[in-house]
């Protein structure tokens, strides 16, 4: 089953959110808060919606989906973009991951939405053929750029800038 998170469930999806980032290798890297994520997913703005999957049996949270909207330029409308689909291994093989890209698929065909885009792991094998058995191609022209921490902080300093708002 598949079900729209609760601000009950922050407490279970910020584990998952740390067994996810231990799976990628960056345990280390995870800093979000119990506190961030229910403003992120459930203040006056949400920044983000979140998905859980459901073990129909024992009614244990077994995976999630962190998605938010995104804009083609291109196709002039809104799509989805997939933060995070994870999956407890021993949940895994269950069905729940393709659960939520369907139920994901559905909100963007029913809303007009043109687009679900997520970004994988070179290394994570398993998932790019589970991704591709779907349907699912890469973008393989394009690569993936961040800057985050020092890097983010130097580039907001080296050009000044001014942001106003149109008259």
């Amino acid at each position: 089953m598949i079900r729209t998170a609760t601000p009950a469930d922050v407490p279970v999806l910020h584990t998952l959110i740390r067994e996810l980032a231990e799976y990628e290798r960056a345990l280390d890297e995870v800093r979000a808060t119990e506190d961030q994520l229910t403003q992120a997913l459930f203040g006056e703005h949400p920044a983000a919606h979140a998905h859980l999957a459901v073990d129909d049996t024992t009614g244990e949270v077994v995976g999630y989906a962190v998605w938010f909207l995104n804009f083609s330029t291109w196709r002039g409308v809104q799509g989805i973009y997939l933060e995070d689909l994870y999956v407890r291994p021993a949940a895994r093989g269950g069905g729940h991951g393709k659960a939520l890209l369907t139920a994901l698929a559905h909100l963007c065909v029913t809303r007009g939405y043109q687009r679900l885009e997520w970004s994988v792991l070179n290394w994570n094998t398993p998932s790019i053929a589970f991704y591709e058995s779907l349907g699912a191609r890469p973008q393989d022209e394009w690569t993936v750029y961040r800057l985050t921490d020092e890097a983010l902080v130097k580039v907001s300093r080296m050009t000044p800038h001014r942001m106003g708002t149109a008259q």
